[in-house]
């Protein structure tokens, strides 16, 4: 298989025999809602690609290709009467340079400015419609002349990243957001424009796409005749991959390496499943690009897993967005993601669009709906009128634990040694030599202890532990997983491609520093029973090489008892 890791160009991976999943079902689905749908998802999951689909699906430039490009595909089979019946003008708001507001509006102005020129010779108006054009100031007075200059034709709009350099202003400065893209900002008057020429009837229909909705309210107050269906159940597997359509991908690789098929979509699950986008969507998808990373390097000789799970493009894209953790009250968005690490799962209500008002206050919902936008969780369930959030899957986890160190070092002036870490675990994992990591453990939470940096409790410290052992990249790390209706806190458990010659079971145990030697001696004893009692269970009982040991800690120093 080609697989189309980074491409996005619908017409280049038809042509050329590229791997695709078809999703040409939603073009009729799109048409059927609404004629200006607004659709949001995480970094990577496919939107540009999507996209694409739809510019050659109505493109009159293309209507000569459409079976070439569509006879194999869903769409292809049944056609809808609009195809190929638009001019189609695509913005594309990804990879603007910020800085200060010049910088911000000459490059923004750029951008729409060198969209408009396309079209313009796409479709041939000529030389003298692009001196309109250029000769229009700013980027409303440009699009507008655009509008003028195509009366009597019906256009597609097509928007791919709307919030991409927004999203980048705002993370440096939310001041300089509000002056571009708020009330009266250049942004707004831009889509006013947008929404002047829908009700003459030039733009007769619009597709818009990106990753948060923090510029939607914005942008939407301009024009307030979208369709946000972002939430909506019936656009849930509209990007991304389903279990099924995984499965197929991976097939070739299981069948010639005699593998077990369920064993390694559960694995893949692991890393990479979990999303939804609808609270009344009965199935998780899987994000795309880190599937086909997985597939472009399989080792199909050796018969093992990359030796990377993670992307690192991935990684980088997931770092620059995480700025957007500081809008807002950096301490408050601080305790709701740790409530995330130590409970597991958070409450709260998601909005569709977030008002980013200066004079208003970012509330816990506001965070929770920039963190569901970006993928960093997902929906899980329902309690009475608040929705379940949860992360959906280990690189994601990984990325927080990343994250929570950097937090860690900056408010307790510490520094975390990933070296020492790595060789930690490495003895921990080859000779069960737990001590070095014991050692790198106690330094951590005497620092915080003298500190006062965090609530000391055992869900705590299990965060502390945790964000530790995340440093190294030996075990797939599972925290309180459920096995047979018990949950041990910690396993470490082996990943292909890499072999250890242990795996671990840790229960961690608190003892308040007041309640002394007594109170520890109960905690000990206690722990040890729990971890007795999981060593029964059918599931524990089949993991091989398995070590069990009790962490028992004061808050600053940690004792580690093997427990056979």
């Amino acid at each position: 298989m080609k697989i189309p890791y980074g491409e996005s160009n619908f017409k280049k991976i038809i042509t050329q025999a590229f791997l695709y999943i078809d999703k040409t079902e939603y073009i009729v689905a799109l048409e059927e809602n609404a004629s200006y749908n607004i659709l949001l998802r995480p970094r990577r999951f496919g939107k540009s690609l999507f996209l694409s689909s739809l510019w050659y699906y109505y493109d009159i430039n293309f209507e000569e290709e459409f079976d070439a490009l569509f006879g194999n595909l869903a769409i292809g089979e049944n056609p809808t009467p609009l195809h190929n019946s638009y001019q189609v003008l695509a913005f594309d708001f990804s990879g603007i340079a910020t800085g200060d507001t010049e910088a911000v509006l000459r490059n923004f102005t750029g951008r729409v400015e060198s969209c408009l020129l396309d079209f313009l010779e796409r479709y041939d108006y000529g030389p003298e419609a692009a001196a309109e054009i250029r000769a229009k100031e700013s980027p409303q007075e440009k699009t507008d002349c655009l509008f003028r200059l195509c009366r009597g034709n019906k256009i597609y709009l097509l928007i791919d990243e709307y919030d991409h350099f927004a999203n980048a202003i705002l993370g440096e400065s939310l001041e300089l957001f509000t002056e571009i893209v708020g009330k009266g900002g250049v942004v707004r008057a831009f889509y006013e424009t947008i929404k002047i020429a829908a009700g003459r009837g030039t733009v007769d229909r619009l597709f818009l796409t990106g990753v948060t909705s923090i510029t939607l309210d914005s942008m939407t107050s301009g024009f307030n005749i979208g369709d946000n269906i972002t939430y909506h159940r019936d656009f849930n597997r509209a990007m991304g991959f389903t279990s099924q359509e995984t499965e197929a991908m991976i097939r070739p690789f299981v069948k010639n390496c005699g593998l077990d098929n369920q064993e390694v979509m559960s694995t893949l699950g692991r890393w990479y499943n979990g999303y939804r986008f609808s609270s009344r969507a009965d199935e998780k998808i899987f994000n795309p690009d880190m599937v086909l990373y997985f597939i472009r390097h399989l080792d199909m000789e050796e018969c093992c897993f990359p030796e990377r799970m993670l992307d690192d493009n991935i990684a980088s894209d997931y770092g620059k967005i995480m700025r957007l953790f500081g809008v807002g009250d950096r301490e408050k968005n601080f305790q709701t993601l740790e409530e995330l690490i130590t409970e597991g799962e958070i409450l709260g209500r998601h909005k569709g669009k977030l008002d980013l008002d200066m004079n208003k206050p970012f509330e816990r919902n506001d965070f929770i709906s920039l963190l569901l936008s970006m993928g960093f969780i997902t929906l899980s369930g329902t309690m009475l009128s608040q929705y379940r959030y949860r992360v959906p899957n280990y690189v994601v986890q990984k990325l927080y634990y990343d994250y929570f160190r950097a937090e860690i070092e900056q408010r307790s002036r510490i520094t975390v040694s990933s070296h020492a870490i790595e060789n930690a675990v490495a003895e921990l994992a080859l000779h069960n030599n737990i001590k070095p990591l014991v050692k790198e453990i106690s330094r951590v939470l005497e620092l915080f202890s003298n500190r006062d940096f965090m609530r000391m409790d055992e869900k705590h410290i299990k965060a502390v532990i945790l964000t530790l052992l995340y440093q190294s990249e030996v075990y797939f790390i599972q925290s309180e997983p459920e096995v047979n209706n018990r949950y041990p806190d910690i396993l470490l458990l082996e990943r292909n491609p890499i072999e250890v010659q242990y795996q671990f079971l840790f229960e961690l145990k608190y003892s308040k520093k007041k309640d002394g030697e007594k109170g520890m001696a109960e905690k000990r004893a206690e722990g040890v029973e729990q971890i007795r009692e999981y060593q029964e269970l059918a599931d524990i009982r089949r993991l091989p090489k398995l070590k069990s040991y009790l962490l028992l800690t004061d808050g600053s120093e940690i004792e580690a008892v093997e427990v056979d």
